[in-house]
């Protein structure tokens, strides 16, 4: 069944075009592409150099009708060709060019042939020349064309191939916020399960490492890896992850432990818990990230205040499960965090990136994570970088943790990490984002 004309004519142009390309792409200046086959005056699989080809327009006769036949697309004048393809074949060689393809035109009456100028000479001037015969409608030399606002990379985006796939690279802008603060030198404890230091993505950033579980040591776990990651994963060392703040050092302690049996779950103590709090607070933790959830307990909530009383930023994750969120998201003064919007507008409750993120994981791999843990983590990375050396540590009307967040509403909603950054490094709007003390830089 013959094709509608103007799909035919469509699915032409695109399979001449695509030839075309690939003789560009494929062929060097004066040679056949790589496996063109040269039969007399016609090379198939193109010539070349694009700058010297030329497009030579020859007039075909308008189809016949024959009885017991129809119109159609199919464009089926074997004879007619023929002759044509022996005039464009006498054209070339008497102007000493290379005919590449050809590539009939019914709906323009037309056959297009494409010939190649030799070295030297330029596809205008040929163009010029043949445009003289009587026989050629038009000829005129092969354009290229180029698309309008194709995306390029940011000049001064990461060059973590996993970047782009980062939440945080879009709805945070997260080049943009780099080039005002990384973190630096801000001390961030990730109270969790194991960290692995030798991840590729997070050697170096892990200054100081300690556990709190009793049993053998461990390499690293799946949900303290994830978050730390998330919150100081090298940036611009060409592999994995950029994290929020790469220039943040983080406190690996380990207070939780990966279970061995059933699925895959993190879990935690009182007491393991609180000796590592203690040990954060203790060893100046500017930062504390438990993407970690329980019942109200009254050992860790006092330890909790006096990290909030020497203005620690103490970051928790919402637990949808729990009541208000469960513990510690729901102590007064820690800044609560979830991946997905409550209904009925939580107050308190602010919403970051927390659903399909690629972080770090053991084994020196990268994976999809999802959950409110992993949007604390944002926070905590945000936070770290509101406190690089320089930044104005601001105290929030109803506590005491150092720094106010932007966001949809008071208190709560979609977190504006350009607004928050810019309101804690000083009076300027987002578009005077400005060079960071220190570039991104990945530590050894």
């Amino acid at each position: 069944m013959a094709r509608p004309v103007g799909q035919a004519l469509l699915l032409g142009l695109m399979l001449w075009l695509t030839a075309s390309a690939g003789r560009s792409l494929a062929a060097g200046p004066d040679t056949p592409a790589a496996g063109a086959q040269a039969t007399g005056d016609w090379t198939v699989g193109g010539a070349g150099d694009d700058a010297r080809e030329v497009l030579v327009l020859l007039r075909a006769p308008p189809p016949h009708f024959r009885p017991n036949a129809a119109y159609g697309d199919a464009y089926d004048d074997t004879l007619g060709r023929g002759v044509r393809h022996r005039i464009a074949a006498n054209l070339a060689r008497a102007h000493g060019l290379t005919l590449v393809t050809d590539w009939p035109m019914p709906l323009l009456g037309l056959d297009c042939y494409v010939m190649a100028a030799p070295a030297g000479h330029t596809a205008a001037e040929e163009a010029a020349l043949l445009a003289r015969d009587p026989g050629v409608a038009w000829s005129e030399p092969m354009h290229v064309y180029r698309g309008e606002g194709a995306v390029a990379p940011r000049a001064d985006a990461p060059n973590d191939p996993l970047f782009r796939a980062q939440p945080a690279a879009n709805q945070w802008r997260l080049a943009d916020l780099h080039q005002m603060s990384t973190g630096r030198n801000v001390v961030v404890a990730v109270v969790d399960s194991q960290v692995e230091r030798s991840h590729p993505d997070l050697v170096g950033q892990v200054e100081l490492s300690e556990s709190f579980v009793p049993g053998p040591p461990v390499a690293g776990e799946d949900h303290g890896t994830g978050v730390a990651g998330i919150i100081a994963a090298r940036a611009n060392n060409g592999m994995g992850i950029a994290g929020i703040a790469p220039g943040a050092r983080l406190m690996a302690l380990r207070a939780c432990w990966q279970t061995a049996r059933g699925p895959p779950a993190t879990v935690c103590d009182t007491l393991s818990l609180a000796k590592a709090l203690h040990f954060a607070i203790d060893h100046r933790a500017q930062v504390i990230n438990l993407s970690l959830g329980g019942p109200p307990d009254t050992l860790l909530g006092k330890l909790i205040d006096v990290a909030l009383a020497r203005g620690v930023a103490v970051v928790g994750a919402y637990d949808h499960a729990l009541p208000g969120g469960g513990f510690p998201a729901s102590h007064p003064g820690v800044v609560s965090v979830t991946d997905t919007p409550v209904e009925g507008g939580t107050p308190d409750l602010y919403t970051a990136p927390g659903r399909d993120v690629p972080t770090t994981q053991p084994g020196g791999r990268w994976s999809l994570v999802n959950g409110s843990s992993f949007a604390a983590a944002h926070v905590s990375g945000l936070i770290a970088l509101t406190r690089q050396s320089g930044g104005r540590e601001l105290v929030g009307a109803r506590d005491r943790r150092g720094t106010v967040l932007v966001a949809a509403r008071s208190g709560g909603g979609a977190i504006d990490s350009c607004a928050t950054l810019l309101r804690a490094l000083g009076p300027c709007d987002c578009a005077c984002a400005r060079p960071a003390e220190a570039p991104p830089i990945a530590r050894r």
